[in-house]
């Protein structure tokens, strides 16, 4: 089973973009800031639809200019099994940027370039071939 849980887009003032969002009846459900990692990312959902259909708005606390469409970031599944998952997808041809090393994320791309990401619900111990798998690409 797969289950579609979220839309990420890059924002540079998370105050205006969540105002906007709000303007549409949609509200921050939970909000995580990375001191290490320098960003912070903000979870809106619709009434009724937390947990089901988000938007994850990622702020970089660091400036940068976001170009040729990089403010919007990826698409992210909820898999059952992310090693089945990703074999299934490699074996279709599909290239793995980030294999899921970790037993738990990894991404890939559809065929216009859109990044897609599979998080496994909970995770799951590395597993070969994916935990010696170097990272083939940008995600």
């Amino acid at each position: 089973m797969t289950k579609f849980l979220h839309t990420m887009i890059r924002v540079r003032d998370p105050k205006a973009t969540v105002a906007f969002f709000e303007l549409f009846g949609v509200h921050e459900i939970r909000r995580f800031d990375s001191e290490k990692g320098r960003f912070t990312l903000i979870f809106l959902a619709a009434p009724g639809q937390e947990g089901v259909a988000e938007i994850e708005l990622t702020h970089n606390w660091d400036p940068e200019e976001y170009t040729g469409g990089r403010n919007f970031g990826h698409l992210a599944f909820q898999v059952d099994d992310i090693y089945a998952t990703c074999q299934r997808l490699h074996d279709a041809g599909v290239v793995i940027n980030r294999p899921p090393r970790d037993g738990h994320m990894a991404f890939v791309r559809s065929p216009d370039g859109i990044s897609i990401e599979l998080l496994q619900d909970g995770r799951l111990e590395p597993a070969e071939p994916w935990a010696s798998t170097a990272n083939t690409g940008e995600w």
